[in-house]
Parts: structure tokens; C-alpha cells; sequence
């Protein structure tokens, strides 16, 4: 699990390409430390495993369902990457619980400045809009952000200038895909209402989450 507080900005250092699968070898430092092979490490959001690893850079697998979910079939070597190792049970939360399971590809809308905020909009299927609502927290690539406001088809975030600062969202444009996780609590209780559809959600169904 993850917090979607980003800790580093990595760099593609380069990427063996297969038939619906990549293995990219990222170049970082800080992730790196106290990480061994097999442990995970967030890239935009998407749980990858640690399968090589030297001073400064680490490679992990992409399968084909990963290629299929997320944006990773645009990345390029030099392309920018955020960053995050693997909750340890000591850690502050200091964003929301992430899986590390990109549900889809958004697309950046806008860039509208606000004060000392960057309102940043993102459209969105409505298949994963459901699972969006307004002040609650949604990952785009892998950063913990609060949704400001919704539409049919599209949310918006206010970014403040040290999330910017300390992660990849700004140096995009109007067009270019992120990796988007909804709330995973959603899914939880949407699938215990259909398991039971005439029950509706009642306090047993609830105490299954905790």
C-alpha cells in the first residue's frame, strides 16, 4: 500500500519493450534506500516489484494488464516519474491509503491558476466517475489529491505550489494522460450492494469493511 505522498521524481533511463509488456529501469536515489529486490515501489501510481536494482536506478516488469490500465505504453526514455516506496505500518498517513491499482487514464483538461492554487482539471470515463465525489481523495499518478470539484465527466483539483514542486503534474499540458485510482472504499460498498440488491447497505455490510 501506498500513501500518495510522492518522495522522489525519477527519470526513464530506458525501457525493453515486448509484445504488450516493457521492463523500464528507472533512475532514482532516495527510493532506493532501505529497498531490496522484490519490494514495491510506486511509479505514477502503479504498484511495480524491484526484480534488479543497483546505486541508482532500479528495473521493474510491466504485464500486459498494467500496459492496458495505465499510460505507460507513452512513456520515453528521459520521461519523468514520480515516486513512492511501499507503507511501512510505522509511517505517518499523511495522504490516503493507495493500492497501487490504476483503475484508468484520465486526460488533463486545464491549467487555470487561483491564488497561490493551480486548479488542474481531468476528465475522466464515466465508468470512474461514479467513484469520484467531491472533498473526497483520488490518485493521479500516485499523487493524494483532494477533488475540489466534480462534473459529469471530469474533476478538478487544487494544487498547491509544494506538491507542484515535488511532483510531475505540472509539467504536463492540456491532453496528456494520467494514471487515475479511485477511493477503493467505493468499489467495496457498490459491490456489497449487488451481492444483496435488496437489502441495500445496512451495518453488517459496513462492518465487513473495517
Amino acid at each position: 500500500m501506498f500513501t500518495g505522498i510522492v518522495e522522489e521524481i525519477g527519470s526513464i533511463r530506458h525501457i525493453s519493450r515486448g509484445n504488450d509488456t516493457c521492463t523500464l529501469t528507472i533512475s532514482c536515489e532516495k527510493v532506493l534506500e532501505g529497498t531490496k529486490l522484490g519490494d514495491s515501489i510506486a511509479v505514477n501510481g502503479t504498484c511495480l516489484t524491484v526484480v534488479r536494482m543497483d546505486k541508482n536506478s532500479f528495473d521493474a516488469d510491466v504485464t500486459p494488464e498494467t500496459m492496458r490500465r495505465t499510460a505507460f505504453s507513452l512513456l520515453r526514455i528521459g520521461s519523468p516519474v514520480n515516486l513512492e516506496r511501499a507503507l511501512r505500518l510505522s509511517d505517518r498517513l499523511g495522504g490516503h491509503i493507495m493500492l497501487g491499482h490504476v483503475d484508468g487514464v484520465g486526460h488533463v483538461k486545464s491549467f487555470v491558476k487561483e491564488g497561490n492554487a493551480t486548479n488542474v482539471t481531468i476528465s475522466l470515463d464515466k465508468k470512474w466517475m461514479r467513484y469520484v465525489i467531491e472533498k473526497g481523495s483520488v490518485a493521479v499518478d500516485g499523487i493524494s489529491l483532494t477533488v475540489a470539484k466534480r462534473n459529469e465527466d471530469s474533476f478538478t483539483i487544487a494544487l498547491i505550489p509544494h506538491t507542484g514542486e515535488q511532483t510531475i503534474l505540472l509539467t504536463k499540458h492540456p491532453g496528456n494522460p494520467v494514471n487515475i485510482e479511485c477511493d477503493y472504499l467505493g468499489k467495496y460498498v457498490e459491490q456489497l450492494m449487488k451481492a444483496e440488491p435488496d437489502k441495500g447497505v445496512t451495518m453488517n455490510m459496513l462492518e465487513m469493511l473495517k
